[in-house]
C-alpha cells in the first residue's frame, strides 16, 4: 500500500508542478522513449545475472508490493516451536525429539506451527542445528559461529536481487542519455524542418533524460530499498532461531531462551511476554484470529 500510495504523491507532484507551470502532457508522452530506456536497462539486467537471480528479482518485487514480511503470528509460531523442542530436549528420548526433525512435516510440533512449516529454509535451519545439539558434542561458541556463517549465506543468496536490480536503478539515467542522444540524432536530421518541428523533436530528445533520471530516483531505487527492507525483516527469524538456541545450549531453560530470541524482534513488532506464554501454553490458538 505505501508503495502505491507513494507513487500517487509522486506522479501526481510532477505531473501537477509541470501542468501548473503551464507544460503540456502530451510532450511528454514519448513511449519509444520509454521502451529505448526500460528494454536497455531490462536487457543489461538480464545479461547480468542468473535465470535464478532473474526469477527472485520478481519475486522479491512482489513481495515488495504486498509487504510480506513476519507478522506477530510468524514470531509466535517460531518461537512456539523452538520452545516445544527445547522442552522435549529436556524430557524426552533422543528417539522421540529425531522424529520430530526428520519428518517436520508429520511433527505435531511444526504443523502447530504453520507459518514455520510453510517456510522450508527456516525449517530447516531450525532441525538441522536441534540435530547438532543432540549430538551434544558441539561447544555453544561453535555452533553460534557456524550459525552466523550459514545466515551470512543465506543473507547473500536473498540480497543477490536486490543487489542486480540496484545496478539496474543506477544505470537509468545513463541509458537516458543514450535516448536522449538519439532524439537529437532524430532531431537533427529534421534540421530542415521548420523551428515547429524541431522544438518538438529536440523537446522529445529531453524527455529521454528525463525518464531516466525518473526511473532510477523516484521509481527504481526507492523500489529496492522496500525490498532490502522486507528481505532484511524476512531473514530477522534465523537470528531468533539462533540467539534462543545458543542461549539453551549455554544453560538457559527454555523460558529464558525465549526471551534471548524475543528480544531480538524490533519493539513496535515484538509480541508481548503474555502472547509469548499463551503460546507455549496453546501452540498456533491465535493462527485463526491471525
Amino acid at each position: 500500500m505505501n508503495i502505491l500510495i507513494g507513487l500517487l504523491v509522486t506522479f501526481g507532484c510532477i505531473l501537477g508542478g509541470y501542468m501548473a507551470m503551464g507544460g503540456h502532457l502530451q510532450v511528454l508522452f514519448q513511449p519509444f522513449e520509454l521502451l529505448i530506456i526500460g528494454g536497455a536497462g531490462i536487457g543489461g539486467f538480464i545479461m547480468a545475472n542468473t535465470m535464478k537471480v532473474v526469477k527472485d528479482a520478481g519475486k522479491a518485487i512482489m513481495e515488495a508490493f504486498k509487504h510480506t514480511v513476519p507478522k506477530e503470528r510468524h514470531y509466535l509460531d517460531t518461537l512456539g516451536v523452538l520452545y516445544a523442542l527445547m522442552r522435549d530436549l529436556r524430557t524426552k528420548s533422543r528417539n522421540e525429539i529425531e522424529s520430530h526433525i526428520d519428518n517436520p512435516s508429520e511433527s505435531a510440533i511444526f504443523q502447530a506451527a504453520p507459518t514455520v512449516l510453510s517456510n522450508q529454509e527456516l525449517t530447516s535451519f531450525i532441525c538441522d542445528y536441534v540435530r547438532l545439539i543432540i549430538i551434544g558434542n558441539a561447544r555453544s561458541h561453535e555452533i553460534e559461529a557456524l550459525m552466523d556463517e550459514e545466515i551470512n549465506t543465506i543473507t547473500h543468496d536473498k540480497m543477490k536481487s536486490y543487489h542486480a536490480l540496484m545496478a539496474m536503478g543506477d544505470a537509468f539515467p545513463a541509458i537516458g542519455i543514450v535516448a536522449a542522444v538519439l532524439g537529437v540524432i532524430k532531431a537533427m536530421a529534421a534540421i530542415s524542418e521548420s523551428p515547429e518541428v524541431l522544438g518538438g523533436l529536440i523537446a522529445a530528445a529531453l524527455v529521454g533524460t528525463l525518464l531516466g533520471v525518473f526511473l532510477s530516483y523516484s521509481i527504481v531505487n526507492p523500489l529496492i530499498a522496500n525490498i532490502k527492507a522486507v528481505r532484511d525483516k524476512q531473514n530477522r527469524l534465523y537470528i531468533i532461531v539462533k540467539q534462543t538456541l545458543i542461549a539453551y545450549m549455554n544453560g538457559s531453560v527454555p523460558q529464558v531462551a525465549l526471551e534471548y530470541g524475543r528480544k531480538t524482534i524490533s519493539a513496535y513488532e515484538r509480541p508481548s511476554i503474555d502472547a509469548v506464554e499463551q503460546e507455549m501454553m496453546n501452540p498456533g490458538g491465535d493462527k485463526k484470529a491471525a
